[in-house]
């Protein structure tokens, strides 16, 4: 059996090890915008009723013009989470390539299904063996940026053999140049996994978007069964999509000035990243996380980078000196 893996959030994990009440904790081990938007007002009907037609295809409309898919109208799923246990069904024969390392859930999925997967660091390394390739784009840790002409020509290597191409934009909202989903309904064989919750700060809410053509969209449909996605989470991503949402980016960029700010000031080095995170890179990594966890604060660490640390956004100026004094403190 595949080991579990640790994942950001693990909040009430560290305390219990490091001690605090977890609400005191500052928690900068997510990739999520640390300023959740306000809730737009739900109907009762969505909560009272099962999710009808009207509702689903309200979202996808919305998601059709958020994320610019042309003809395709996006299907809202429970999270991509949800759709990458799926992946497997898609693939016979042959093996897995994923540009690595990335997101962790991918490998564990098709290992667990008995698959064979590849980790390749670029795309020269694919062959015509690899009956599906994940790309994620920008990419979680390092923030690796593929640009819309490399996965094009990545799609039509695939096409020519008949394999699949995913590309996961989860934290695709901040940069929407670099985004495929214009061009899904022209791609056979092609599959976007959108991330709802990062962007707006409610990754409680699980939601996220499939952008892939009609055959792989119903089979996906199909695997999920009726309901998969409840009505307020819907009517939620309906009101947000449909507004105007350059607050939110101006808010992102600022709170990551900020933390690129601290970090310069105590002096680590910046190795990647996203809007949403930093990846540090740092012989000290363990001594810094551990003194960041005895102080209640919490970033990502990992088990295959010892070097490694990821540093989500601080809610504001207040969480900025807290860090940045901690920070101090451990090179004092």
């Amino acid at each position: 059996m595949t080991n579990r893996i640790v994942h950001g959030g693990g909040i009430t994990a560290a305390a219990r090890q490091y001690g605090g009440r977890p609400e005191a904790w500052l928690d900068l081990s997510t990739g999520i915008n640390p300023n959740p938007v306000s809730l737009p007002e739900i109907p009762v009907p969505a909560w009272h009723r099962l999710p009808d037609q009207h509702l689903q295809e309200r979202a996808r409309e919305a998601a059709r013009g958020y994320y610019r898919s042309g003809d395709i109208s996006p299907l809202p799923v429970p999270g991509t989470q949800s759709v990458i246990q799926l992946l497997p069904r898609l693939v016979t024969g042959g093996s897995v390539a994923i540009l690595s390392p990335t997101y962790g859930e991918y490998a564990r999925a098709f290992t667990l299904a008995g698959l064979r997967v590849r980790h390749v660091s670029t795309i020269a390394e694919l062959n015509a063996d690899d009956r599906l390739v994940v790309a994620v784009n920008p990419n979680n840790p390092d923030g690796r940026m593929l640009s819309v002409e490399q996965l094009q020509d990545l799609h039509e290597r695939q096409r020519k053999h008949d394999g699949i191409l995913l590309v996961d934009e989860a934290f695709g909202d901040m940069e929407p140049a670099a985004s495929m989903a214009p061009f899904g309904a022209s791609m056979p064989n092609l599959i976007i996994f959108r991330s709802f919750g990062k962007f707006f700060g409610l990754a409680g809410l699980r939601l996220g978007f499939v952008i892939a053509d009609a055959s792989i969209m119903n089979r996906f449909e199909d695997w999920l069964g009726p309901w998969a996605v409840s009505g307020p989470a819907l009517s939620i991503a309906v009101s947000l999509m449909e507004s105007d949402t350059s607050a939110i980016r101006n808010r992102i960029l600022q709170r990551h000035s900020a933390l690129e700010a601290v970090l310069r000031r105590s002096k680590l080095h910046v190795a990647g990243g996203t809007a949403l995170f930093a990846l540090v890179a740092d012989e000290r990594a363990e001594g810094i996380y551990t003194h960041l966890c005895r102080h209640h604060i919490l970033v990502r660490k990992f088990d295959y980078a010892r070097n490694w640390l990821r540093f989500g956004l601080a809610p504001d100026e207040g969480a900025d000196e807290r860090l940045a004094g901690v920070l101090e403190d451990y090179s004092t």
